[in-house]
């Protein structure tokens, strides 16, 4: 181990451990010093000279904006860096592997994983200098050179999977829309007992029909709203009774809840067994909605009419692609002007122009 004047170090309470038959540190670090200690490997450097990403600087003000809209609830996971020379691990006197790290000042210290947990950091600190008293675990390794952080780097991120949009809907409590999509699938007629929590595909032998995001992207259709919109108890409201009152239009809905129909056959053969079909249906019911009472009970009735098998040959080019379905977002509009079409619902002429130009294409 390296001796060096203890003034010129910087010291923190840590851990001594072994992984693959060297020594590794965990530390707590004070979140305002995170910036001033942990350089980030330069853009300009070429990357098959660097030992990360080029930073993504369009990620950092939602991370930091993370950090102070929850200053007492938020959770950041341990930042990995490789130190440049050799450290010293004091032992606390009686114990065993728990002390003192000694970093020296001089020691380059570059981070192999966390580089925009830093930059946001930085930022929110700015915004709330009270969060510089936090700690953040970092996972402190020797490094011996580039190939070796290179590779700690392809290591690290070889086997990181971003959970399902299913499973970050499921868990996410601070995203209002997450919030509605769990208490629609909880309470509207649709989607109780027929929401798949956790993928965002459903297999062929499921009994589920719609996935949790797809319940959350189509009741955003609904109102209009974009990913960061928030909803009043009163759209709640309006969203579960607008999915309940659709349900009592949709015959193959219907037939699946009473076991006549499937789930598996009903996926299958229909579109509005898909987020597709959802996703349309909700565009439509968004200018429904708008209508006065009388208005609606036509249009709603003539929901009921459409023949919604993936074989009928309007949805050719708008749900069905190449007779697969399609998610895209320029099928979902074509499927959602035509249902306005089979229903007697006015089109708008811009409207009007993007189909010809999509159908064109």
């Amino acid at each position: 181990m390296a001796n060096f004047d203890s003034n010129y170090c910087y010291s923190f309470p840590a851990i001594r451990a072994i992984q693959a038959g060297k020594p590794f540190y965990i530390a707590t670090c004070p979140l305002r010093i995170i910036p001033k200690i942990f350089i980030y490997d330069e853009e300009e450097v070429p990357v098959e000279l660097r030992a990360q990403r080029t930073l993504n600087k369009s990620r950092i003000p939602e991370m930091a904006k993370y950090l102070t809209d929850s200053p007492k609830d938020y959770v950041f996971s341990a930042l990995t860096a490789s130190v440049g020379s050799d450290v010293d691990f004091e032992e606390a006197e009686g114990t065993h592997n728990l002390g003192t790290l000694r970093v020296s000042m001089d020691a380059q210290i570059l981070i192999n994983d966390g580089q925009h947990r830093r930059a946001a950091i930085e930022e929110a600190i700015k915004e709330n200098p009270e969060l510089g008293q936090d700690n953040i675990a970092v996972l402190f390794f020797v490094d011996e050179g580039l190939k070796r952080s290179q590779q700690m780097f392809a290591d690290l991120n070889k086997y990181a999977v971003r959970p399902s949009s299913s499973l970050g809907t499921l868990y996410d409590h601070r995203d209002q829309a997450s919030e509605l999509a769990r208490y629609l699938s909880l309470n509207a007629r649709p989607f109780v007992g027929f929401t798949e929590f956790e993928r965002s595909t459903i297999s062929a032998r499921s009994s589920k029909l719609f996935t949790l995001s797809g319940i959350k992207q189509a009741t955003r259709a609904l109102f209009g709203k974009g990913p960061k919109d928030g909803f009043s108890d009163v759209e709640q409201k309006i969203a579960e009774e607008f999915w309940n009152r659709l349900n009592k239009h949709m015959v193959e809905w219907q037939q699946v809840q009473a076991k006549t129909l499937s789930s598996a056959e009903f996926r299958q053969e229909f579109i509005t067994a898909h987020g597709i079909g959802l996703q349309a249906l909700a565009i439509v019911g968004k200018e429904i909605c708008a209508l006065n009472e009388q208005d609606q009970i036509v249009k709603f009735n003539a929901l009921k009419q459409i023949n919604w098998l993936k074989s009928n040959p309007d949805w050719s080019n708008r749900a069905m692609q190449h007779g697969r379905l399609s998610k895209a977002v320029s099928n979902i509009f074509l499927t959602s002007v035509e249902i306005k079409r089979k229903i007697n619902l006015p089109i708008s002429e811009q409207d009007l122009t993007k189909e010809k130009e999509l159908l064109n294409a």
